[in-house]
């Protein structure tokens, strides 16, 4: 990969800070020392350069990944929303409407046949019709949906490839 990575017109990050933020998509539970042995630096440039890249914008957060199945929410869907119209007024409603459901973990406005991609979780088939019929039906801009059940999960890397 190359030595220097540019991200905007004036910001550089360079082959130590990508390391830094490579190992911590691995593991953000590395405590600076051994973040700094992973890339082969002291504890107080890594540091700095771990709170530099956070108070840019590079990490937005640290979170744990929990289990779905474990937790009793093993069935997954992927549902596509086409509103009846769609103007700045009505989208800002639907996303405000997304953003205070639960079971919608991932949300994404999309071109194409379907206005909205979301990645619903759900404890069974019941539950999910549940879901559908009173949360997503009571939206009145919902023009129709269509639904795609995970039968596995294949990949699930939240890691970009930097």
């Amino acid at each position: 990969m190359a030595e220097l990575y540019s991200t905007t017109m004036t910001e550089t990050l360079d082959s130590i800070d990508l390391q830094i933020l490579r190992t911590l998509q691995k593991n953000s539970k590395l405590t600076t020392k051994e973040l700094a042995d992973a890339v082969n630096l002291t504890p107080t440039p890594v540091f700095e350069r771990q709170k530099r890249l956070e108070r840019r914008g590079y990490i937005k957060r640290y979170v744990a990944v929990l289990d779905a199945e474990k937790l009793g929410l093993g069935l997954q869907v992927f549902c596509k929303v086409k509103l009846k119209q769609i103007n700045h007024e009505i989208a800002d409603a639907f996303a405000r409407r997304i953003m205070r459901l639960p079971e919608v973990t991932e949300c994404y406005n999309t071109s194409g046949n379907y206005d909205y991609l979301l990645k619903v979780r759900a404890a069974n088939m019941k539950q999910y019709q549940e879901f559908v019929l009173n949360k997503l039906g009571d939206i009145d801009s919902l023009g129709s949906i269509e639904s795609m059940f995970v039968m596995s999960e294949v990949k699930q890397d939240y890691g970009l490839h930097i």
